[in-house]
């Protein structure tokens, strides 16, 4: 017979839970850049436990899996500041962007010693790919070396000889544009597709999709624009492999895939076959045989598997256990992509066409939690106004622990970057770190997300703010009503662009009652002022332009009006955060400071925008805990790190 666990009765907040920070450093990684070559299947693990470093693992069935890249080299391109497109397989060689210096290498898969293929400069590169009729590879530059003049760097198309690449300068292939990505080749190699778009939009905005003409030699000759342009998103073109053009638009509103020289989605749908183009070498589909694609889109905030023939127009869903996939690859009846299930953390899985199965490779956890300790989503819709909201809510839940009866827990409302994001019910152990101590946990798309469609990404054209703020006051109010949290303990977090909702909705609104702030924006003018180029106009259509626009950013921004801020704040902020510098969180600090609210500053030296290393993700999750803690007087399980909280 098996044993009757009698739960501990204990106050929200203060339950003692297996999921702690070192599992989010020791035995965690973050997966990217998963890819399918040759047979072989490789990806990017980010190892906090490494200081963050990035890299390249390959997997074998006959040989199993291997660090292609030894300590201390780190592959990642600060390209759009985001990165993204850092290596390709290509043959027996590896082409990969340094960490350390941003310059590209070429190693060859049985050897561990690279050799640097472009100069030492001020450029940065990504979505490398192979021109095998003229031994070059062919990439996206971003040039650099005019930011002490006050320039914005310079994006082109470039193409590298391989047979002496350091004595034979770049070729441009293209330039003129603002931004450039995913150049792709046809399989005869007289085609270059790729991505274009301008100031003030973003990938997700407006893209222009060009075909470009190359003569034997590989010059460029007509190039002709074939889709995208004014508010229009398209998203990764890619070359069957009997050489016919595909890509995803929303032009009917829905991130639908598409066949060149048709008018109509190749799975006309309710829902979005792409994600917001925040890094390079995104991929949602492949050709997992000459005119099949296994693709992944998203329907209700949950992504789901499915194929379609481009040939007969014939299309299912396939059955699989992940809510959550991304980075989706394939080749000769075979896929890869990292995926995570409501009860599975991330992981590099396997797809076999011919039995419809899927396999793990390597998980993104090496943990063997009980499933019985993790909180399982809940899709919620609440209504503010006339307009629909979704979102993800999790209960408290720990099967060792019990609140005493009549309690309600407190509520964190998570607020999701970007803010053109979006967030998914696949298991993370952010979020069940939270639950299993006792805290329910509302994680909101709010309007301006992704996932819904254009017209529901768009409810933020210059509503940023506002919105966004309303939508996750409304969230925390609607379960409070559903008795599911207590109203005198409703806290939000976010970073980034979510950091920003944070201190708007704790300076404009008096639904919560404390904020944590991760590299968040307090004051909207120096984000226009004072940001990469990549976002640097990214407030003209959320906000307006910059400066004509000048009143309404003064007005939106929470620093301007921090004597309407009454409850205490935690900040956490990256001290060579490019994005959004610290200055920012230093300003509303030192104003809580003067006015007598409890505040705390938590700083990292040697962090940017996010956090990398084990240290740094520690210290933020655990202080955050404790700073709850003590501002709400509940007893912690253990003893937090320690924390300075002034004014408390």
């Amino acid at each position: 017979m098996s044993e009757t666990i009698t739960p501990t009765i204990a106050p929200y907040g203060s339950w003692k839970s297996a999921i702690n920070a070192e599992l989010l450093v020791e035995g965690s990684v973050r997966l990217a850049e998963a890819n399918l070559v040759d047979g072989r299947y490789y990806w990017l693990e980010s190892r906090p436990s490494e200081k963050g470093r990035n890299v390249l693992v390959q997997y074998c069935l006959k040989n199993g899996r291997r660090d292609l890249t030894p300590a201390p080299i780190a592959v990642r391109t600060k390209a759009h500041e985001y990165g993204g497109g850092s290596y390709l397989v290509y043959g027996d060689t590896v082409y990969f962007v340094l960490a350390e210096d941003q310059r590209i290498y070429r190693m060859k898969l049985d050897s561990a010693i690279p050799e640097v293929i472009t100069a030492e400069n001020s450029s940065r590169y990504a979505d490398l790919i192979i021109d095998p009729l003229r031994n070059r590879l062919i990439c996206v530059e971003e040039d650099t070396s005019g930011h002490q003049q006050g320039e914005e760097p310079r994006a082109r198309i470039i193409a590298v000889d391989l047979n002496n690449p350091l004595a034979n300068p770049p070729t441009i292939l293209q330039e003129g544009a603002d931004f450039y990505s995913n150049p792709t080749l046809n399989p005869a190699g007289d085609r270059l597709a790729f991505l274009r778009w301008h100031h003030p939009n973003l990938p997700w905005d407006a893209t222009e999709l060009s075909i470009a003409h190359l003569d034997q030699a590989g010059d460029i000759g007509e190039v002709t624009q074939v889709a995208g342009g004014e508010n229009e998103s398209v998203f990764q073109p890619q070359w069957s492999p009997e050489g016919e053009l595909c890509y995803v638009s929303d032009r009917n509103n829905w991130w639908n895939l598409y066949r060149l020289g048709q008018s109509e989605p190749l799975w006309k749908k309710e829902a979005e076959f792409a994600t917001p183009q925040w890094v390079f070498g995104m991929s949602t589909y492949g050709f997992i045989s000459p005119t099949e694609i296994l693709c992944t889109y998203t329907q209700n905030g949950t992504w789901h598997l499915g194929k379609i023939d481009i040939k007969s127009g014939e299309h299912q869903t396939l059955p699989q256990p992940y809510c959550d996939i991304e980075s989706l690859h394939c080749e000769n009846g075979s896929g890869v992509m990292i995926a995570a299930g409501a009860e599975s953390f991330p992981a590099v899985i396997s797809f076999n066409q011919k039995t419809g199965k899927t396999k793990q490779i390597a998980s993104s956890n090496s943990s063997s939690l009980p499933t019985d300790l993790f909180s399982i989503a809940q899709a919620v819709t609440f209504q503010v106004d006339n307009r629909a909201v979704h979102g993800f809510y999790y209960p408290p839940h720990n099967p060792n622990f019990q609140a005493p009866s009549g309690d309600k827990p407190p509520l964190i409302v998570f607020s999701h970057g970007g803010p053109t994001g979006a967030t998914s019910a696949g298991l993370s152990l952010k979020v069940q770190y939270w639950t299993s101590r006792g805290f329910a946990i509302l994680d909101v798309n709010y309007s301006g997300s992704t996932g819904y469609g254009r017209k529901y990404r768009d409810r933020l054209a210059d509503k940023w703010g506002i919105y966004d703020v309303e939508d996750v006051c409304a969230g925390a109010e609607y379960l409070v009503e559903d008795g599911l949290a207590d109203p005198n303990r409703l806290l939000i977090k976010g970073g980034s662009a979510g950091g920003y909702t944070v201190l708007a909705a704790l300076t404009y609104h008096d639904t919560f009652k404390a904020g944590a702030s991760h590299y968040g924006i307090g004051e909207l003018s120096s984000l226009a002022k004072d940001t990469h180029k990549f976002e640097s106009r990214y407030l003209d259509k959320l906000v307006g332009p910059w400066p004509s626009a000048e009143k309404i950013y003064l007005q939106r921004s929470p620093i301007n009006d921090v004597e309407k801020l009454n409850c205490p704040v935690i900040f956490f902020q990256g001290m060579e955060d490019k994005v959004v510098p610290p200055n920012q969180a230093e300003t509303m600090v030192d104003a809580l400071r003067e006015r007598g609210i409890p505040v705390s500053y938590i700083t990292f030296a040697n962090e940017g925008h996010g956090f990398r290393s084990g240290d740094s993700i520690k210290l933020a999750l655990e202080g955050e805990l404790e700073f709850y803690s003590r501002i709400f007087n509940f007893p912690l399980a253990e003893p937090g790190p320690g924390i300075t909280i002034e004014n408390l």
